[in-house]
Formats: structure tokens, C-alpha cells, sequence
């Protein structure tokens, strides 16, 4: 790498909250740290293990939440308009992040810092207020309460700002469901791990963030040139058009044509029906219209309004695959409607739809085997829709499940029948068929995340013999590399297939200054894989926690088997490959404080 004297593409601010004290300061970002770990998923796992002590836990007012920005942050470059979110999770104690698209990213950009910490806790109410001239603390009683729809409109017309943009929770976050998940522009959710709940012990509804600072660009005229050649290479481009005619939903069929569709509570990898479900259906029974993030020329959102039925005129945006999912597959439901309907009841309560569907999947299949004595059948759309409000004011078993997979299987005597890792439950992509996701769930930080690597996409495509495990941990690594790096900048995962290594180099330099080579990005990267590592061993976590539940070695699906030799094998290359141990622990951290 050439060296460099200095560095662009950061505002180089870091913004402190103490919520309790209600005191806000600001310092300044060393540039060694943003050469070593660059923005989003590298700054926000920095700060994470620099400002959180071991054993914090998640509702205490000393546990964080952090908001990170990255290099393409505020810029108009496509897919750039995510903002990540880091914590000590209240559903797994593990690592967590989550992220989410929307108009959020470019206002908390222009706020004119790099990261934001929060900590400490309010007695009361309330909501923040962020701007480049300072930090508000705002008295949210009126607010709470309220669903995220009502909050964000009703926060945001109190702002005077008129380009303001909010992250709000709803009553799940506010009742510590413990998959609460934080919401923005309605139905922006980022979903994972119960960061809602992490506000919600804070007492803050919402997060408001204008400004004015632009981000200083190494190569301006550069970048501009850069950006129009790769919108108009990007706009011929297949997965392009797929994306902006049928969206995420396209996988329904994919996956039930590989036999890799997790269907009634992981015990089929085909959902009879699927076809009601699919992307062809919902552009021919409801009314769809495209939506965009700003830039971004994929429109990747659908925009879907119910035409008939109890639920004529309800409008989402979606339902997306993993919605589909969780609440189509898992719990058999074959209408669009009822799915557009749990879907709804979600994003206005601020839960995670994927966890929520994982949980009434389970309830389904423990009471289908007689272990459970609930009346909740599979395909039961209304029953799901109670249970969901059960789970949201944490009455009856609702109460039980509000607390997560781990701790309602243990309560209720199911832990051999619970799928998950780290007590995250899995994506859309059955492991016993696609082997590189057995990996993929493991080795996550998170828990059972498709995020880090999206390894389905290439085994679902061919690029990589899915029953193949020999081997595969190398192309796995590479692949999860490239991920992070674009976590880095923050760049949406759709554009992985116009972003490979030489993108990402021109990127970094453009918008930087600073110039990599491969190996140094792949040792940046290795090193904000092992960083998250680090975290989770520090909490306890360890080889134990990487494995993957019974069922996926002992249930075979049409034929299909993940055995514990192949995953060994697996495990064991990602370890070796990562400069862990044979256990899984970093041999050293080789983090500053």
C-alpha cells in the first residue's frame, strides 16, 4: 500500500450521548484508526469492543448503541444509503448489528460525524435530536405508546428541519421484546438482534438527525466520472432488471426449485403452494409499484397494496423474502394478503419479522407433535396476528416468547426441536442442501446470519457446487472478505455482482485517498472479522456456540444431510484460514484501546 499523509472520506468526528446526564461531546476520529478499520462495519466493531466492558448487559444504561457512517455515506453513489447500527445484544448477550436502507443515511451523514455513541439511560420519555449544530434532548411522553407509522410522522412534524430523517421503535422496543427492531420510513427495519429493545431500555422512541456537512471526497471530479460510468454499466446489468421488476420475492421460487425453502418449522425444503407466494403472484394479484432508496437505480421495494379481501387497500412495502419465509414457509400461511397483513403488524409494532415468524413456526410444530398444547395450527394467518400482540404486551405465552428461541425452547422443554445459532435463528437457505450456509450460520458473529457472506446467492447459481465441502471454507472466507469490506464503505449487499475486488480498490481510493491492494483489504477485512471474534469470546462465547442445532445432521430433507464430518471439516478450514485456533479463538486481539 502507498502511504499516505492523509485521509478523506471521513468527517473524522465521533459524537459521545450520555442520555442519563443528558450531555453530548465530541473528538476527534485518529486517522489511524479509519485507515485500519475504515467506517461502518470496521468502525463500529472498533468502537463496540473499545467502549463496552465484558459482561454489560444489554438493558443496562452502560451498554452502547452505536450508529456508524462510511465512506459512501451522504454521497449519491447507488446502494449507499444504509446506516449500521452495533450493540451487546438483548436476544443473544453475542455481538450485534444490524443495518437498514431508507432516506436515514444521508441526514445522519450530514450531521458531520463518523459514529455516534449512546449510552446510559433516561428516567423519562424521550427523543434525540441530532443536527451539525448540536444535540436535543426532547421530551417523547406524548409519543409513547405509539406505533412506529404514527411516531416517525408525528416526531418528524415536530422537527424543524425540513429534510429530517428518524429511527423510532414501537411497543415491542418499548416492552423489551427482546427481537424489537428499529424502523425508519415505515418499513425500513433494521431488524436483527433486538437493537429496539436497546433503546427501549434507554427510553428513547426515536432518533432524529438533519444537517448540512458534506463529505470531503479525495477525488471529487473522480468519483463523479466514476459514478456516472457505473450507474449506466450497472443499469444493463441482469441482475438489475430482476431486482427492479420483481424484487427480493424472485427467491420464492429459487429456493423451493432447489428444495432449499425452510417450510413448516424446518421439516420440508418445499412449501406446497409456493406459487401462491411467489413473485409472479404478488405482481399479478396485488397492486406493486417500484421503490427506490435515493440513487439507487435497482427500486428493488415493492411498494403493495391489497386489492380484495379483509385486508383491501393495506399497503406495505413488500413483503420480502425472508417475510415471505418466516411466515409462508415456516408456518405454511399461502395467501400474499395474510402475509402483507402479518407483515404490517410488524413493522408497526417494531418487530423482527424473521424472528417473529421462527417462534410461531416453532409453536406450530411443537404443537403439532403434542408437545405443546396451544391452539395454533400451521396456516392459521389470525392466530399468528394474536400471538404476535401477545408477544408485543408480553401476555401469556407471549410472555415467554418475548424473550427469544433460547430461553422459550428452554421453558418449554423444546430445545432439541429449536433452530438456531447463538440464539439467532436462520435465513431462508436450508444448510442441508446449501452446505456453504451450514458454515455461514456457525461463524457468524451475530448468530445465524445469510448477511456475511450471502454464500447462498453462489451455490443457489451454480458459481459454487452447493454439496461441495471440501474446500469450500477458502472460497467462503474470500467471498465474506469482499462482504465486509463493502460493510466498510457502507454499500447495500444487491451490489455485490457490480462490486468486485478492483471496484472496491477504485472506491477506497476515490472516495479515501487511500490506495490497497488486495492483500491489504483482505487483511483489513480478516481483521474486522476477528474483532467481532474477539467481542464474543469475551462474552463467553466459543466453539460450543459455532455449532449448528441436531436436526440439521439427524432429519434429512429429500435426501439432504449436512453431516457433523463435513461440517467439521468446514469449521475447522475457517479457523485455520482466520489465524484462530483449533477452538475458534483468536490468537491474539491485537486491539488498541
Amino acid at each position: 500500500m502507498r502511504r499516505q499523509t492523509d485521509i478523506h472520506g471521513f468527517h473524522k468526528k465521533l459524537l459521545y450521548l450520555d442520555v442519563t446526564q443528558r450531555r453530548y461531546q465530541v473528538e476527534e476520529l485518529p486517522e489511524n484508526f479509519l485507515r485500519r478499520y475504515l467506517g461502518g462495519r470496521g468502525l463500529g466493531s472498533y468502537l463496540l469492543w473499545r467502549e463496552l466492558h465484558a459482561g454489560t448487559d444489554p438493558f443496562s444504561p452502560d451498554n452502547v448503541l452505536i450508529l456508524a457512517t462510511g465512506p459512501l455515506s451522504g454521497t449519491n453513489f447507488p446502494g449507499a444509503s444504509r446506516y449500521e447500527l452495533f450493540s451487546r445484544s438483548p436476544l443473544t448477550n453475542a455481538f450485534a448489528e444490524s443495518s437498514a436502507g431508507g432516506r436515514v443515511a444521508t441526514q445522519l451523514s450530514r450531521t458531520g460525524y463518523d459514529a455516534i455513541v449512546i449510552r446510559g439511560a433516561s428516567p423519562s420519555p424521550i427523543y434525540l435530536e441530532i443536527s451539525d449544530e448540536g444535540v436535543g434532548f426532547q421530551d417523547a411522553s406524548p409519543f409513547w405508546g405509539m406505533d412506529t407509522y404514527y411516531a416517525e410522522e408525528a416526531i418528524l412534524a415536530q422537527v424543524a428541519a425540513p429534510h429530517a430523517q428518524a429511527l423510532v421503535i414501537g411497543p415491542a422496543g418499548e416492552n423489551l421484546v427482546r427481537f424489537a427492531c428499529v424502523v425508519n420510513n415505515k418499513w425500513r427495519s433494521a431488524g436483527r438482534t433486538g437493537l429496539g429493545a436497546v433503546l427501549g431500555a434507554k427510553k428513547i422512541k426515536a432518533i432524529v438527525f438533519h444537517g448540512r456537512k458534506e463529505r470531503p471526497l479525495a477525488d471529487p471530479t473522480g468519483f463523479k466520472d466514476y459514478l456516472r460510468a457505473f450507474r449506466a454499466k450497472g443499469l444493463q446489468s441482469p441482475s438489475a432488471a430482476n431486482y427492479s421488476r420483481y424484487g427480493t420475492p424472485s427467491m420464492v421460487a429459487v429456493t423451493n426449485t432447489a428444495g432449499a425453502f425452510p417450510a413448516y418449522y424446518w421439516t420440508a425444503g418445499t412449501l406446497p403452494g409456493w406459487e401462491k407466494i411467489s413473485a409472479d403472484a404478488l405482481l399479478e394479484n396485488l397492486e406493486v409499484r417500484p421503490h427506490a432508496c435515493p440513487g439507487c437505480f435497482l427500486a428493488c421495494g415493492k411498494l403493495s397494496t391489497v386489492k380484495e379481501g379483509r385486508h383491501k387497500g393495506l399497503t406495505i412495502e413488500g413483503p420480502e423474502y425472508e417475510t415471505i419465509y418466516a411466515f409462508g414457509g415456516l408456518c405454511a400461511i399461502t395467501s400474499l394478503e395474510e402475509l402483507v397483513y402479518l407483515n404490517d403488524l410488524c413493522d408497526r409494532y417494531g418487530l423482527d419479522t424473521m424472528t417473529a415468524g421462527n417462534l410461531a413456526g416453532l409453536v406450530m410444530e411443537a404443537t403439532r407433535r403434542g408437545r405443546l398444547n396451544f391452539p395454533l395450527q400451521y396456516g392459521d394467518a389470525e392466530g399468528v396476528a394474536t400471538l404476535l400482540r401477545q408477544i408485543v404486551n408480553r401476555e401469556g405465552a407471549g410472555a415467554i416468547l418475548a424473550d427469544g428461541i433460547v430461553a422459550a425452547s428452554r421453558a418449554w422443554n423444546l430445545e432439541d426441536l429449536a433452530i438456531h445459532v447463538k440464539g439467532l435463528e436462520p435465513a431462508a437457505y436450508d444448510p442441508r442442501v446449501l452446505k456453504g450456509m451450514a458454515l455461514a450460520y456457525a461463524t457468524s458473529p451475530r448468530g445465524a446470519c445469510h448477511l456475511r457472506a450471502t454464500f447462498y446467492k453462489y451455490e443457489l447459481s451454480g458459481q459454487i457446487d452447493a454439496d461441495q465441502v471440501e474446500g469450500k471454507a477458502a472460497m467462503f472466507v474470500e467471498i465474506e472478505d469482499r462482504m465486509t469490506m463493502m460493510d466498510t464503505l457502507i454499500l447495500c449487499r444487491f451490489f455485490r455482482d457490480l462490486v468486485p475486488w478492483e471496484e472496491l480498490q477504485n472506491i477506497i481510493r476515490l472516495t479515501t485517498g487511500l490506495d490497497f491492494d488486495l492483500p491489504a483489504l483482505r487483511h483489513i477485512a480478516n481483521e474486522i472479522t476477528t474483532l467481532a471474534r474477539c467481542f464474543n469470546v469475551r462474552e463467553g462465547f466459543g466453539y460450543a456456540d459455532d455449532l449448528l442445532p441436531a436436526r440439521f445432521h439427524d432429519e434429512p430433507i429429500d435426501g439432504h444431510l449436512i453431516t457433523r464430518a463435513e461440517f467439521a471439516m468446514m469449521l475447522s478450514d475457517y479457523y485455520r484460514l482466520r489465524g484462530w485456533d483449533e477452538r475458534g479463538s483468536p490468537i491474539a486481539c491485537g486491539v488498541e484501546k
